[in-house]
């Protein structure tokens, strides 16, 4: 005889009185217990190792190899369903805690036998300690680490002295900022759009010595698929200096495991998939209208409109490996991120802003200082005339520097 219900069905909520009614019972993922890294072999902590992809005990240096592989970019991702959400699994997968920065409110995953706290967004030690929550959705992919921390400092030295802009000390000061391992949450996104769009297209007719424009209507479409579209997941971090450290080779898309984490920082997603995802569509469509406009037989467009459609939409939580620091300079704190997987480097410098005006006075003080000679003093023929034409020369060339100069200076901190 039949079992009733079948099985995989569970019971639900009826709207007629003794009328049960059963319905398929959620394929949830598999949430594994949180998981602490002690050493099999003394009981020691373990931390995960850069060099070796693995876990090595910081007492005895006992070595476990890592257990999962990379996939790269046949990593599983995920359609916008309701299911979907519902089994996916959440939280680290391992005992972590949380700090709370009191200065710029960045929350941070720590591993829970840290003692020692400094928030790594801003550098500063005014944080509040509590256990990590376990109710965002678990990452499940991961790149590893693949930088070196000890190549970090070098790194930073020479980024700090690459240009005269900068203060003199600032190499001094600033390359001893300690650099914190971090994964930062991102979301990628793939989606296949398709366009249709028009536009009136200015054209250019010769008629013997005289060229007239008129506009001609055009239309056309466009089909681009987009794969693993990036949208970083964390608010503390500048937009700008994420992108100066791309790109970020997804090829090494690795299983997440908590091991990964351990001895290490990480932080979870601060914007929500839906705000992600909203963020990528405006991505997706700047792009195919790009591409749309790119079409056109002339680039001068007017009344362009387009009607873009988006399918098989989906997406993976991901966390991507950086080293963070933060130094002060004159009483102001500046950011500096290196790429675990690449070593890229970018961040703020404060600009040597007396060095600029010192230049720009040395190149424009004699300008003046000549001109008013050539105003002033009994010189003799045609010598006047010069010096108030190399006056004006070197004049101009002292501005031209200045601005120049200034706004190269400016992008130094830009954030």
């Amino acid at each position: 005889m039949t079992p009733f219900p079948s099985p995989g069905y569970i019971p639900t909520d009826s709207a007629i009185a003794g009328i049960e009614v059963y319905m398929p019972a959620s394929d949830k993922e598999d949430r594994r217990e949180v998981v602490a890294f002690n050493c099999p072999q003394c009981g020691g902590l373990q931390a995960y190792s850069v060099e070796d992809g693995g876990l090595t005990c910081t007492f005895c240096n006992y070595y476990e190899p890592p257990a999962t592989t990379t996939i790269g970019r046949a990593a599983e991702s995920f359609e916008f369903t309701v299911e979907t959400m519902e089994r996916v699994a959440h939280g680290w997968g391992a005992t972590r805690k949380e700090i709370a920065c009191q200065n710029c409110s960045a929350h941070t995953s720590v591993a829970a036998n840290t003692l020692t706290h400094t928030c790594p967004f801003c550098g500063s030690n005014k944080v509040i300690q509590r256990l990590a929550p376990q109710d965002t959705l678990r990452p499940r992919f991961v790149v590893p680490f693949q930088s070196k921390s000890e190549t970090c400092r070098e790194t930073m030295r020479h980024w700090l002295g690459n240009s005269w802009l900068l203060p003199a000390d600032l190499q001094r000061l600033g390359a001893g900022a300690p650099f914190t391992a971090i994964y930062l949450p991102f979301w990628t996104f793939d989606a296949n759009t398709q366009a249709d769009w028009k536009a009136e297209v200015r054209k250019k007719r010769k008629s013997g010595k005289h060229t007239h424009y008129y506009w001609r209507w055009e239309s056309g479409d466009v089909e681009h698929d987009f794969d693993d579209l990036l949208v970083p997941g964390a608010t503390k971090v500048s937009r700008k200096l994420l992108r100066d450290i791309h790109p970020f080779n997804l090829d090494a898309l690795t299983p997440y495991d908590p091991s990964y984490l351990a001895g290490l920082k990480a932080q979870a997603y601060e914007i929500q998939l839906d705000q992600a995802w909203g963020v990528a569509r405006r991505k997706m469509r700047e792009q195919v209208k790009e591409r749309c406009r790119a079409q056109a037989s002339a680039p001068k467009l007017r009344n362009f409109s387009m009607n873009l459609s988006y399918k098989d939409e989906s997406w993976r939580y991901i966390l991507l490996p950086l080293y963070l620091a933060a130094y002060t300079y004159n009483g102001k704190t500046y950011q500096v991120l290196l790429n675990g997987q690449t070593g890229e480097i970018s961040g703020q410098r404060p600009a040597a802003w007396r060095k600029i005006l010192t230049l720009s006075f040395a190149i424009i003080a004699p300008a003046i200082l000549l001109f008013l000679a050539a105003l002033w003093l009994p010189l003799p023929g045609d010598i006047p005339a010069f010096l108030t034409a190399f006056s004006m020369i070197a004049f101009t060339v002292g501005l031209i520097t200045l601005i120049v100069m200034s706004a190269r200076a400016a992008k130094l901190d830009d954030v």
